[in-house]
């Protein structure tokens, strides 16, 4: 995958063909930066199994397999100057995306086995349990946001034989005005912010119990930091931003359900969004004032 995110960046400096909007290499670029992030958050995890570890290896070979597959079929397509998600055009188009659609479930259903071992895991450090777990839930649910997105539009059933069946915008259509880079559209609902937010909670909050774990080392030089070295109140803190992560996904999937663009809510999104950040800091500030301050503690091991 960084060899293709590699390949597909010079592809889009040399290449001037444009896809719905972009240039034709930008979505195996993203789709490579993106696999090169989650193979290795899941091979990270993978190793803190303390049992299972040949299910998890047979569940991250399926993934891989089916991570390759899903590349070279998008890439293929981005060679033949063709739409690779949801094209009906022709009986060949509509194979490589039956066959594309076939190898999301797959990995989807290698992540679920991975997430069931860690539900199951006994991780010694609490925090990090929790984090792998609910990280990976998370995920699941964002790469679950990709199902929605293969139903036909209004437009599309109004047409007998359409030649693209699904979109990622809503109540606009693919390829208008969009946001520079990430290409989401800025005049309608997008799944494809849900979709980026929520599988990328693998990272972000095993990131944050990192950073935590981090400033807690740093308690004896800033002692407003102490209350950190206690892992209880680090589990919590683990516990409320991975509350608060779910909600700003769900919140975000149905933005764009509702064909609403991303900075462009209306009294109602931005009332549940402050309710999310409210109660948020709320129990964040909980988490640290029921915590004990608890110096890091010292452990002897036995010769």
């Amino acid at each position: 995958m960084v060899v293709l995110a590699l390949v597909s960046a010079v592809g889009i400096v040399v290449d001037d063909r444009i896809l719905v909007g972009v240039p034709i290499w930008t979505k195996p670029f993203k789709f490579s930066v993106s696999f090169v992030a989650y193979g290795l958050s899941l091979a990270w995890m993978l190793s803190l199994l303390p049992r299972g570890r040949r299910a998890g290896w047979w569940a991250g070979t399926v993934i891989t397999v089916a991570s390759v597959v899903e590349m070279a079929l998008i890439t293929l397509q981005v060679i033949r100057g063709t739409q690779s998600h949801f094209n009906q055009a022709t009986p060949f188009d509509g194979a490589v995306f039956q066959v594309m659609g076939a190898t999301v479930v797959v990995l989807w259903l290698g992540a679920l086995v991975i997430a069931v071992l860690l539900l199951r895991a006994r991780i010694l450090d609490r925090a990090m349990a929790w984090a792998v777990r609910l990280s990976s839930l998370i995920a699941l649910a964002g790469a679950a946001v990709g199902f929605l997105m293969v139903r036909p539009t209004p437009e599309q059933l109004a047409v007998d034989d359409p030649q693209i069946i699904g979109a990622h915008s809503v109540g606009v259509p693919d390829g208008g005005p969009s946001m520079a880079l990430t290409g989401w559209a800025t005049t309608g609902g997008d799944l494809r912010i849900a979709h980026f937010f929520g599988m990328h909670a693998l990272q972000l909050i095993p990131l944050l119990l990192i950073v935590l774990a981090s400033l807690a080392a740093r308690s004896a030089r800033f002692p407003v930091l102490a209350r950190l070295a206690d892992e209880r109140v680090r589990l919590r803190l683990t516990l409320t931003a991975s509350a608060a992560y779910a909600a700003t996904f769900a919140l975000l999937t149905w933005q764009a359900l509702r064909g609403q663009a991303l900075f462009a809510p209306d009294s109602v999104t931005l009332a549940a969004a402050g309710a999310v950040v409210v109660l948020g800091g709320a129990a964040a500030a909980l988490s640290l004032r029921t915590g004990t301050a608890a110096p890091a503690r010292t452990e002897e091991v036995a010769a």
